[in-house]
């Protein structure tokens, strides 16, 4: 089953935030413009707004309302790929040209600010310091994951806590602001907002993992880029971390540079897929999306509960 399914029955919310997103873009420069569209049209699955609107499904579910946050988190989202994809040197996002491949690195960035800013514009619609805090609190997270993950290239001697860490940073905590704040924006009561965030919490740390997972055993098709893209750029994630566990196999990653060719890479992608490592990895993940099913346990049974249910079980079961 496709992931959009999952939530299906919110389709029509869905559709009334993209609609609120191209609005929210608009700019009347008309290369930020045409930057900030290009993100936009190249689609997603807008699994951080569903999240928003699931959570709020736990209060007073009023959606000229709760768009706003939708949208907010989608935005921080957006801006956050693209300032990735410039860190990175990415040529492709979602198999088409990136924002900085196609203008450069300084269009490319303060298109990001712009999003970003209008990110906290959107956020001034909700009558909630409680939401604004949490909303600059990811932000300011988000952009010390961002550091880190600088700092942190071709460090093969760092640990796995500088990684969750920085998984936390860079991913998790912005689905669990998406529950959060969703949670927030419909009024639902303190024990349900704090639930609600650490299933987003889980579930992101799931996601990151799963993600870092197929890096190595997807394909270029369906990554959108080169399988192994991950390492060949220095980011040294949970499966790199467990395959260096073994001595001959860490001799041979320590290696990995910018310049390194696709045949020694692939060679190097092959060994650490028939070692341990990318199991070591899933059950990990596996750890985290159990921890988020029983955050959520003890919420009222519904179509809401059993989506978020249903979301956290496909992300964990990712194989391809």
């Amino acid at each position: 089953m496709k992931l959009q399914l999952m939530y299906s029955f919110l389709r029509p919310d869905i559709e009334k935030i993209e609609k609120e997103l191209k609005q929210v873009i608009t700019s009347e420069q008309p290369l930020l413009q045409e930057a900030s569209a290009q993100l936009l049209q190249a689609g997603g699955k807008r699994i951080r707004p569903a999240f928003v609107l699931l959570a709020a499904k736990f209060g007073n579910y009023k959606l000229d309302a709760i768009k706003h946050v939708a949208t907010a988190l989608e935005l921080i989202h957006m801006a956050s790929l693209i300032h990735d994809d410039v860190i990175d040197a990415a040529p492709l996002r979602r198999g088409k040209p990136t924002i900085n491949a196609k203008w450069g690195d300084r269009v490319a960035m303060y298109t990001g600010d712009y999003l970003f800013a209008k990110s906290l514009e959107c956020i001034t619609n909700i009558q909630s310091p409680e939401a604004h805090q949490a909303l600059s609190k990811t932000m300011v997270e988000l952009c010390k994951g961002e550091i880190e993950q600088i700092r942190d290239k071709y460090d093969f001697n760092q640990n796995l806590r500088a990684y969750l860490r920085r998984i936390k940073r860079k991913t998790a905590l912005l689905i669990a602001a998406s529950c959060q704040l969703g949670a927030i924006a419909s009024g639902a009561d303190r024990d349900t907002v704090n639930r609600l965030f650490w299933f987003g919490y889980f579930v992101g740390m799931s996601y990151q993992i799963i993600d870092d997972i197929l890096d190595f055993v997807s394909n270029e098709e369906a990554l959108g880029k080169p399988a192994g893209g991950d390492l060949l750029q220095g980011n040294i994630t949970l499966p790199v971390l467990y395959a260096m566990e073994q001595p001959e196999l860490r001799e041979l990653i320590i290696q990995v540079h910018e310049g390194t060719n696709r045949t020694a890479m692939q060679a190097i992608i092959s060994r650490i897929k028939q070692s341990d490592a990318i199991e070591q990895a899933f059950a990990f993940s596996e750890r985290y999306l159990q921890k988020a099913l029983a955050a959520i346990e003890p919420l009222p049974r519904g179509q809401a509960k059993s989506s978020l249910q249903n979301i956290a079980k496909y992300i964990g079961k990712r194989k391809f």
